[in-house]
């Protein structure tokens, strides 16, 4: 299950960046990426709450993260940084199904996995800070 979590998770992730870096609809660019990478029905739909719930409340979550990461404007952010930030505040602060740990270690995985060599401790940072002010 963990890991099939984790490739809702990168497919998530990837869903996110083509509709931060190019504008696609969310709708579109979910549809095309679980047509690629079949996923359980199960973690097509936990993908499909996480890439929902970045979109919908994007403002609120990178007004979390102008404030655990004052030093980074996020327009300055990589593509790939700012999305797993989005992706794991989301689930940190907004969906509360995992346990905060567990959305921290999954997204220095995907720092790790995607992003430069700096991004896991990065990400890893920030959500530190997120995570002392969630509410469990």
């Amino acid at each position: 299950m963990g890991s099939e979590r984790r490739k809702a998770r990168a497919l998530a992730l990837q869903a996110l960046y083509e509709i931060d870096s190019v504008g696609h609809k969310a709708e579109d660019v979910t549809a095309h990426l679980l047509a690629d990478l079949p996923l359980s029905e199960e973690n097509a739909s936990f993908a499909k709450v996480l890439i929902t719930g970045v979109t919908g409340n994007r403002e609120k979550i990178d007004e979390k993260i102008r404030s655990f990461a004052p030093a980074w404007p996020i327009s300055q952010l990589s593509v790939v940084d700012r999305n797993i930030l989005r992706l794991a505040i989301f689930e940190i602060l907004f969906d509360n199904k995992v346990p905060v740990k567990v959305a921290i270690n999954e997204a220095v995985e995907l720092a790790k996995r995607f992003g430069s060599d700096s991004s896991a401790r990065f990400v890893n940072g920030v959500l530190g800070s997120v995570s002392a002010t969630a509410s469990r």
